[in-house]
């Protein structure tokens, strides 16, 4: 749960501290003494935007803290660590700044971290109500999401189970529209891929065939010019006519030093080496008179491998830059030729899964109806119980779950067609949508006898703010945070029905912290922290600040409430009996 929030900077709070424990802690003031900003502050530490319209006047930057009470939240120390901060004394401290020029700035631990990770660390340890909150839930797309968290794990498990039908259908009718919608583009690409395929095959390139047929292009072309300086080069190493040569050299010199061998060994190792080199000078000659003779001139040959060359060319030009990139393009339009070719019988396939997916999504569709409906019962039960405590003995809450039915599809290819659920007599045919097939609408029955009509008709403005506070303790109650704030969800109310009020946020508080800023007497007269915001002014600055109140202040506080006076005996009196209430109340 929440300890303590520090705000300084923030609107007209120059500085202040809220020391929050547990049970219900109310927050009042005179009008326009910055109530709102606890909210506001709050917001901020939950990821909310920042402005910086709100920043103080005169200051750089609005700042909010809050120290969490992690011990019994090992979900809060892991997002802690894992966002890079640290947990000291099971506690920790998040932080949130606003400068003037509208940056923001995020902490978590101690470690600077971006607005969203401070969001996700502290959004599921606080649900806020206010009075935006009372439209949100006139709008059907918001009571059916109440109706689906108040249905719990079951309603929750319905829900995931027919999304996932749902998504699949999706992907199933996308690829089926595709494979339909652009057969005529898959034919033309399936055309060319055949005449591309056709072209190779006719040629029927080897791997590696270009690299070679290019070299033996150049020695067949280059045949006379090869074999001329082939039997100039055996000339030069064996002379057939007795001219000099460089065997005939060798051979001279390895006489003149085999002749003075004897004499020394160096003169004897020279000899050696001249010879070894004149058996090698021999080899080579014969190596090259052989190469000479085997060169010979093949028109026909040359002929055919320039023709066998421009086939394979023409295959460069269109297929890859190598006859081994045609070769890839070959084996991979050969693949996406076959998958267009089959598109006939990928149209049956995916016709066939279409029908089985909307089969089974109507099925989960009336499993999660169902749990809907039994769920709607039960919140419509406690709503009307909450709202026979807060002096509506007579309203009853009705929340309707229905389907809305259509006219069959005109074919079964017919885009995002309805449902069909029954058969025979009882076929239907019912629109859906990614949430189910129901439609959730909160109704009033205000009085005894009358019929039930949509909340922004059935209701008063009073009685509109009974029951949406009626809905939020319900659906609070099935809530898992630990932290609950309402921030004048009471508005519009008074008398005995706001005694009830403060009496069901107490009961509420018996479980979880909640916090309220609240313009009420008798709902502050519950609270186990009373904490008000009082304004002052030198003239030219206005400031508030956070005051913990005792008995003897409270006390003065809430006979100002009462009566607007805080010196008054009878208001004194008044306060103190309404405290006195709330304690029994409370016990």
């Amino acid at each position: 749960m929440l300890e303590e929030i520090r705000i300084s900077g923030l609107g007209i709070i120059e500085s202040s501290t809220l020391e929050l424990g547990p049970g219900l802690t109310v927050v009042t003031g005179e009008t326009g003494a910055g109530k709102t900003m606890i909210v506001t502050a709050l917001g901020l530490l939950l990821g909310g935007r920042g402005d910086a319209g709100s920043v103080r006047k005169g200051k750089k930057a609005a700042r909010v803290e809050g120290v969490i009470d992690a011990r019994s939240l090992p979900g809060v120390v892991d997002a802690t660590e894992e966002a890079g901060g640290e947990v000291e004394e099971g506690r920790v401290l998040v932080a949130r700044t606003v400068a003037a020029e509208g940056r923001a700035r995020a902490y978590v631990g101690g470690a600077t971290v971006p607005v969203a990770t401070l969001g996700a660390v502290t959004s599921p340890l606080v649900a806020v109500h206010g009075q935006s909150d009372q439209h949100r839930l006139l709008q059907p797309r918001a009571q059916r999401d109440s109706l689906d968290r108040f249905g719990g794990d079951a309603v929750a498990k319905l829900i995931a189970a027919y999304g996932d039908i749902y998504t699949e259908l999706q992907k199933v009718e996308r690829e089926l529209d595709e494979v339909t919608t652009h057969a005529r583009e898959r034919a033309q690409e399936a055309d060319l891929l055949r005449f591309g395929l056709g072209e190779v095959e006719a040629v029927s390139p080897e791997s590696g065939e270009d690299v070679t047929l290019a070299q033996e292009e150049e020695k067949l072309g280059y045949a006379d010019t090869l074999r001329t300086a082939a039997e100039q080069a055996r000339e030069a190493l064996s002379s057939e006519v007795d001219a000099p040569d460089a065997l005939g050299a060798i051979s001279a010199a390895r006489q003149a030093l085999d002749g003075v061998r004897d004499h020394d060994p160096d003169a004897a190792s020279l000899a050696d080496r001249l010879a070894e080199v004149s058996y090698l000078l021999s080899d080579l000659a014969a190596d090259v008179a052989s190469y000479a003779t085997g060169i010979e001139t093949d028109p026909a040959r040359l002929s055919v491998v320039s023709e066998r060359r421009a086939a394979l060319t023409a295959l460069t030009r269109k297929y890859g830059e190598t006859i081994d990139e045609v070769l890839a393009w070959a084996e991979t339009g050969a693949k996406r030729l076959l998958e267009l070719d089959s598109d006939d019988d990928r149209i049956e396939e995916l016709r066939g899964e279409r029908t089985r997916l909307r089969a089974a999504l109507a099925e989960a569709g009336l499993a999660l109806s169902a749990a809907r409906t039994e769920a709607a019962g039960a919140l419509a039960e406690a709503v009307s119980d909450e709202l026979t405590g807060l002096a509506m003995p007579h309203a009853r809450l009705v929340v309707d779950v229905r389907q809305k039915e259509t006219d069959p599809p005109a074919s079964d290819d017919e885009p995002h067609a309805p449902l069909k659920v029954g058969s025979g007599k009882n076929q239907r045919w019912l629109r859906y949508g990614s949430n189910g097939l129901d439609e959730v609408e909160l109704l009033l029955a205000a009085n005894t006898g009358s019929e039930p009509r949509p909340l922004h008709k059935g209701a008063s403005g009073g009685e509109l703010s009974r029951v949406m506070l009626a809905i939020e303790v319900v659906l609070a109650a099935t809530s898992p945070v630990p932290t609950f704030v309402f921030d004048e969800v009471d508005a519009g109310v008074g008398g005995t029905a706001a005694v009830e009020i403060g009496r069901r946020l107490a009961h509420l508080a018996r479980t979880a912290q909640v916090l309220v800023v609240t313009h009420l007497p008798q709902v502050a007269a519950f609270a186990d922290h009373h904490v008000a915001v009082e304004k002052t002014s030198d003239g030219v600055v206005t400031s508030s600040g956070l005051t913990v109140l005792d008995d003897e202040s409270r006390e003065r506080e809430l006979s100002r409430m009462l009566a607007g006076l805080t010196a008054s005996d009878t208001a004194i009196a008044h306060a103190r009996e309404l405290l006195e209430v709330a304690r029994s109340a409370k016990a």
